[in-house]
């Protein structure tokens, strides 16, 4: 019986995410940042630009888990907005490296902003302690899956199909 109750629960998750997956994109939306001249998947780019240091296109697609062309084009984009530049790569001067500009902090520091905004003004009829164990719960359900994925990336999807 415990198993059909956690099959039930899982069934349920698996719902909420699709519906979670389905808000995001009109929430992210709503996020006032104003034009920052990229589309937001190439602004997304941003965060792990700025917290790992510049990086070649090829290791930001891995950490982005994206294909390299469709991470070139959106750094392309980032450049083009002046969010980002091209630098030499010091351990190989034939290739570059991406890296945030200052106009591409302050591009992180207002997402970072009107996202927190947003969540804070979504959750705001909620008391601390449960937007504390939701953080808790959600973060622990993201290791998981990165934890998942690294051991067996295409394993899942080749299953169900």
């Amino acid at each position: 019986m415990a198993e059909a109750d956690g099959d039930d629960a899982t069934g349920r998750l698996a719902d909420e995410l699709q519906r979670f997956f389905r808000l995001g994109a009109r929430a992210k939306s709503m996020l006032n940042t104003g034009d920052l001249g990229a589309e937001f998947s190439a602004l997304m780019l941003l965060f792990p630009l700025n917290h790992l240091g510049p990086l070649r296109v090829t290791d930001l697609a891995e950490v982005k888990g994206a294909d390299t062309s469709t991470i070139s084009r959106q750094a392309a984009q980032l450049v083009k907005a002046g969010l980002a530049r091209r630098e030499a790569d010091p351990a190989d001067g034939r290739a570059s490296r991406l890296a945030v500009t200052d106009s591409g902090r302050s591009a992180c520091t207002r997402l970072h902003k009107a996202r927190h905004a947003l969540l804070s003004e979504t959750l705001s009829d909620w008391p601390p302690e449960r937007v504390r164990a939701f953080a808790g719960l959600f973060e622990e359900f993201n290791s998981s899956v990165e934890a998942h994925l690294r051991t067996d990336p295409a394993g899942s999807a080749r299953e169900s199909t």
